[in-house]
């Protein structure tokens, strides 16, 4: 080959890679965002374990070890309103000042959960009442606000530690004026509800595992689905 159509060659490849490997290609080789996530961030949610990796996670509805018997979530995600999100990771920052940790066992729930859920357990006294009007929810939980979060303590190696009972136990043990039962449980359940409150977290009576996060009301009821994985 001459010289000239070497050089003829060598632009015309010049042309033609860039095309083929260079920044569009590059872009395209990206994995695409989730759809769902997508979904639930537009909605003003973030991942909590984004923000407190060290969060430990036992999502119950994503497994049958729950009072329904079923797994009722696609994955054991947690997910909250992004300013709820944050004050849950400065509740782990302080607990873990102190040896000790934070683990989660219902974050957001989607208002189609919450209908299921109080099909099974009518009873607002430990299920909010999910009430639509025109085909949009109206009253739920604040679980489907993304604004409440059901959490226990582990150490500091993230073992359980004793709390007044197992989750979702709807009798009046659980009840957070419960005279009886571990006084090292109890303990365990006050220290929780102070660091939580001092974050802006509320405690209810009747569940020592549940907080709503101040706030509340400004936020709508969400019937978005959960991602998959994880």
């Amino acid at each position: 080959m001459t010289l000239p159509r070497l050089l003829a060659s060598w632009a015309i490849l010049a042309a033609i890679l860039p095309g083929l490997f260079g920044p569009d290609t590059a872009r395209a080789a990206e994995p695409s965002p989730d759809p769902g996530i997508s979904a639930l961030t537009r909605a003003g949610l973030a991942e909590v374990t984004a923000l407190a990796p060290s969060i430990r996670l036992d999502m119950r509805y994503a497994t049958t070890n729950n009072f329904t018997g079923q797994a009722v979530y696609p994955s054991g995600r947690c997910f909250l309103r992004q300013e709820a999100a944050a004050r849950l990771a400065a509740v782990q920052a302080d607990l873990r000042a102190r040896g000790l940790g934070l683990v989660l066992y219902d974050c957001y729930r989607p208002f189609s959960v919450q209908k299921i859920f109080w099909e099974l357990t009518p009873d607002k006294g430990y299920v909010g009442r999910p009430v639509e009007e025109g085909g949009k929810p109206v009253s739920g939980s604040k679980h489907n606000r993304g604004m409440a979060v059901d959490a226990g303590l582990v150490d500091g190696e993230g073992r359980a530690l004793p709390m007044p009972t197992n989750f979702d136990d709807f009798s009046p043990r659980a009840s957070r004026t419960f005279t009886g039962g571990d006084p090292k449980a109890a303990a365990n359940s006050r220290l929780l509800a102070e660091v939580m409150a001092r974050h802006g977290f509320r405690p209810i009576s009747s569940e020592w595992w549940h907080f709503d996060a101040d706030g509340w009301k400004a936020c709508p009821l969400l019937d978005l689905p959960l991602p998959p994985g994880k």
